[in-house]
Parts: structure tokens; sequence; C-alpha cells
């Protein structure tokens, strides 16, 4: 009997990928290990690697009172770069972790240490993403393109942090959050103050939802030697998590007023304001629904931030209108 195409392929999924996501439901078959590698069936991390270069372009756009034809286009560019560079940016994660990899219960599944996709057929998909990637990048200004490229190395260097510090989640936030310099850049052609407020905001909003992701695997993590700000900060979670809540609310804020001061229109800056606040209450949500010994519950909230940033998303958007 041939196999329904529609229906999932039990050997090949991914543990913690989306019930019903399209790569195991709807992706041709010889696609899938390498869409998998992708992390294309767990969406939420093109999320938090886009949401960040839509923010510093709608912030830019409000300071200085243009949204033109090119700006809707630097807002997909970053959309297929986001997809792109994530999908690239993970394959070579699971190339570095294999052996990690094969050893965490969560993440056994993925495609190099289940056997799906060898480590020379990733290497050959990652290039092939970062070629495309850099494509778009070039229709991008000289200031935003040196920028993307200069993003290489904490791309780089993400990977192997949690080998030699505790704090691997600060490299990921420097890694995830330079589309906030990016897309302020790409408006604008000069990077400014308060883009670097944004990308600072965002480098705590990392640290505060991948310390709620990295719970899921403290007990393999401990027994491999794998260092996580989860680990370190044990049941001191919640103390932790309410500084770099404090942090990403503080830091937003004084981009929007640095970026709609110079404005001197009220309105369009208590609007933006608004939606730091809203974004605040639901990173507090977040923290009263925590319970860091269920990784359901870590999972479900780690995933609830693509909501998160993109609550900001509108208050800015109509900032620029104003």
């Amino acid at each position: 009997m041939t196999p329904n195409a529609d229906l999932p392929d039990p050997k090949g999924q991914v543990s913690d990928a989306y019930t019903g996501n399209w790569v195991d439901h709807r992706a041709p078959a010889w696609s899938r290990p390498y869409l998998r590698l992708s992390r294309a069936d767990r969406p939420i991390g093109t999320w938090l690697l886009l949401i960040p270069c839509w923010w510093g372009l709608l912030l830019a756009a409000a300071h200085d009172g243009t949204f033109g034809i090119y700006d809707f286009w630097i807002a997909l560019g970053c959309a297929i770069g986001s997809f792109l560079m994530r999908g690239a940016g993970c394959t070579w994660n699971d190339i570095t972790d294999r052996h990690f990899d094969a050893q965490v219960e969560r993440t056994k599944s993925r495609p190099i240490p289940s056997g799906q996709v060898s480590v020379r057929q990733a290497v050959f998909w990652m290039g092939l993403q970062a070629l495309i990637s850099f494509g778009i990048l070039l229709t991008f200004n000289n200031a935003t393109i040196l920028l993307g490229i200069a993003a290489l190395l904490p791309v780089a260097v993400y990977p192997f942090a949690k080998r030699f510090t505790w704090w691997p989640q600060v490299f990921l936030g420097v890694a995830f959050n330079w589309g906030a310099l990016v897309g302020w850049t790409a408006h604008t052609g000069r990077l400014e103050l308060p883009a670097v407020l944004l990308y600072g905001a965002g480098i705590a909003w990392t640290l505060f939802y991948d310390t709620i992701y990295a719970y899921q695997d403290t007990e393999d993590d401990a027994l491999i030697g794998v260092k996580s700000t989860a680990r370190l900060f044990a049941d001191n979670s919640a103390r932790w998590l309410m500084w770099f809540l404090i942090a990403t609310v503080t830091l937003l804020g004084a981009a929007v007023i640095a970026a709609l001061a110079p404005t001197q229109n009220p309105l369009s800056m208590v609007l933006a304001l608004g939606g730091v606040w809203a974004l605040g209450w639901h990173l507090a949500w977040q923290l009263r629904q925590l319970d860091t010994s269920d990784a359901q519950n870590c999972l479900m909230l780690f995933r609830s931030n693509r909501n998160t940033g993109l609550i900001l998303v509108p208050f800015l958007a109509i900032a620029a209108w104003l």
C-alpha cells in the first residue's frame, strides 16, 4: 500500500515540532529532512528573528515621519531573510551540536543525529540558504549590507557559547536581535542611538524567553555538561526573569523616547509607549503562568513570545502613520 502523502512521516518528525505542521503533512517527502533542519516545522524562531527587524523599521519610520514603497520591500525582505538566515543558523547549530543533540531526549530526533541528513548535506543546505539571503541583503543600502555581513560573527559563535559560559542566552540575544539595527539602518541609512537601545531591549527580551525555553533541558544539560541560564538560576528564575522584564520594558521605552522626542508629536510617542506597556504586561502574564518543572508549560510560554513581540508592531505602525 502506498503511504498517504498527507500524513506525517512518523520516522522523521522532530519531537518538539508543532502538531499538524505543514512540513510533516504537506511538504514533498524529499524536502522534509532539510526543512526540519531549518526548523520550518517550528516557526517561532523565524518570528523571533523577524520581529526586531520590524521594530527597527517602524520606529525609524515614526522617527522621520515617512514610510514609502521601498519600506514595504524592507519589511518583506526582512521576512524572507529571517526565514532563510534562521534556517542557515539552525543548520549550523545542528552541525556543531550533533553529538550533544544525540544525548538529549528532546533533540535526538533532529535530522542529523537521527540520520536523516549527513553533515555534508547539511553544510550544502546551510550555504544555499545563506547565499539566497545575501542576495536579498544586496538590495539594501551599503550601511545595512555591512551590518548584515557583521551579523555572521555572532551567528557563528553562538552554538559554542554553552560550552564555555553560563550565559549562552546573551550570545543568542546578540545574534537574534541584530535585525533591530538592520531594520532601522535599512530605512535611515545610518545607525543611531534609538536602534542601539532597541537592540539592547531585544537582548533582554531574549534572556527572558530563552531562559524559559532552556528549562526544558536542564536535566539532560546537566548530564552532558551543557551550560545555560536555566541551570544557573535554578529555583531563582522568577527574580532573574523579572529583572529581564524590567530591562526589556525600560530599554524599549528609552528607544521610543529617543526616536520620537525630536518629532515633537506627543500623540505618536504616547501611542508607541502604550505598545511598550502592553508588551510588558504580556511578559508579566508569562511570569505568572511559568512552571519551570513542566516542560510543556515552558514550551507553551516560549512560543507565546511571538505574540509578545507582535503586540508592539501595530502601535509603532500607527505612530509612524500619525
